[in-house]
Order: C-alpha cells, then sequence, then structure tokens
C-alpha cells in the first residue's frame, strides 16, 4: 500500500471553500488499497474524484472530459505512467499532473518533470502532504486559468496562443473566429442576439441586413462541434445562438 497511515488528516485538512462545484480529480492507480484510500480522502474534503485502474483507461477518461487535475501512478500495468503523461502533452492537454512515484532516484524524477508533470510525490507518503501538494497545484492552476485561459465544459480557449482546445483536440482559430468564440465564452449560457454581436464584435451601430454572424457561426461551429462530439454551439430560432456545455 502506498499510502502512510495518517492520524493527523481529520484535523489538519478541510474542503476548500466557496466551490460551487466539487473540483473532478481523475486518480489513476493499480494498487486498489491506495486507490481506495486516495479516493476516500478527497472525497471527505468535499472533491470528485475519479478512478481509473491502468493507464490505456486513465489515458482515454483523461481525454474524454475535464478534470482540475489529475493524478497518475508511476507505475501502471498497459501503458505506464509516462506513457500517459506524454499522451496527455501530446494531445495538448494543459490539466495539471501529480506524479506519484515509487522510483526515489533523482532522475528519474527529473524525467518525470521534463515530460510534463507539474509535481512528483515519492511512495510511500503521507495524505496530508497529497492532499497539500493537491491544493497547491489547484491553487496555481486557478490564477493560471484567470489570467490565460477560457473554460466551458470540455472547451478550453487559450488567451496568450489563440487557440481552442476541445477533448484534447487542437483548434486553430482565425483571428474573427476567435473573437466570436472568446465573446460566446465569456457568455455561456446566454442567447446572443445577431444584433449584439454585429456591435459588439463587429462595431456595427446600426440594424444591418446581412448573414455575417451565421457565416461566421457556421465557420466556427465545423471546427468546434464535430460530427462525434455533442454540440455547444446552439441556434436560438428567430433571435441569435447560445454556447453551452454539452448536456
Amino acid at each position: 500500500m502506498a499510502v502512510k497511515s495518517d492520524k493527523t488528516l481529520s484535523r489538519t485538512s478541510k474542503a476548500l471553500p466557496g466551490a460551487a462545484r466539487p473540483q473532478h480529480l481523475l486518480l489513476i492507480e493499480g494498487d486498489a488499497a491506495s486507490a481506495a484510500s486516495i479516493m476516500a480522502a478527497f472525497r471527505h474534503l468535499g472533491y470528485a474524484v475519479t478512478h481509473r485502474d491502468n493507464g490505456a483507461a486513465g489515458l482515454t477518461e483523461a481525454l474524454g472530459q475535464p478534470f482540475h487535475l489529475i493524478l497518475i501512478n508511476r507505475l501502471l500495468s498497459g501503458l505506464d505512467g509516462l506513457e500517459v503523461l506524454s499522451g496527455l502533452r501530446e494531445h495538448n492537454a494543459v490539466t495539471p499532473v501529480l506524479v506519484l512515484s515509487p522510483l526515489t532516484d533523482v532522475d528519474d524524477r527529473v524525467l518525470t518533470l521534463k515530460a510534463g508533470a507539474d509535481d512528483t510525490l515519492c511512495v510511500p507518503f503521507a495524505l496530508t502532504e497529497l492532499i497539500a501538494r493537491v491544493e497547491a497545484l489547484l491553487r496555481r492552476s486557478s490564477v493560471n486559468a484567470r489570467e490565460t485561459m477560457l473554460r466551458v465544459g470540455p472547451l478550453t480557449l487559450d488567451l496568450i496562443d489563440h487557440v481552442a482546445i476541445r477533448e484534447g483536440r487542437y483548434v486553430e482559430l482565425l483571428a474573427r473566429e476567435y473573437k466570436l468564440l472568446e465573446y460566446m465564452m465569456r457568455r455561456p449560457g446566454q442567447v446572443l442576439t445577431r444584433a449584439m454581436m454585429l456591435e459588439d464584435i463587429w462595431n456595427y451601430r446600426f440594424s444591418a441586413e446581412t448573414n455575417l454572424v451565421d457565416v461566421h457561426i457556421g465557420k466556427l461551429r465545423r471546427k468546434i462541434d464535430l460530427p462525434e462530439n455533442a454540440p455547444m454551439i446552439h441556434t436560438i430560432k428567430g433571435v441569435g445562438f447560445m454556447l453551452k456545455p454539452p448536456q
């Protein structure tokens, strides 16, 4: 078992305050006892936790839906932890990753960090330290996301590189497509009229008989809502459009 007995857990840890919805962690851990201990600790603190017990299933899960943070055991059956990590980064996944490793060699820790891990923790470990490291990564990720990212469900917009990422797929955007998507992602779930978008995005200060908005929405929809994806850009008949997470 990779988790040390830790009697101070209930006294020193508490749930994150003020969260509207629980932060969602993905745990990729092959040892059933360790997984049970980790899941119990984080669920006690109010987190949602999804568990997969092998590398291939973990990578599929990680690329299939958004998580706030991913915990990966370095030694997994099938794909090992580094292969899972490399697969995530090759698909441009920006989710913070903490690798749990029984390998104490410095060179292996350096290799893990170079492969894209945000932090590593040697096994065995105390749950209090694991929780503290997870909370630190989430705080750091939250600050970075506010500054550089917009997220709506499985869709992320990089405000620095002007690209979108949906479920691990990297989407290049033309300048107007980027501006339109940013406008919609800052107003998720809101009905956006054509007049609003013409004025706010194209600076039209008068009523114009034009299909300009519809043409650009069509181009954006073909890039964001592929046939295999649940739609996020919706037409509100006679009014305009709405972007919202998949149902």
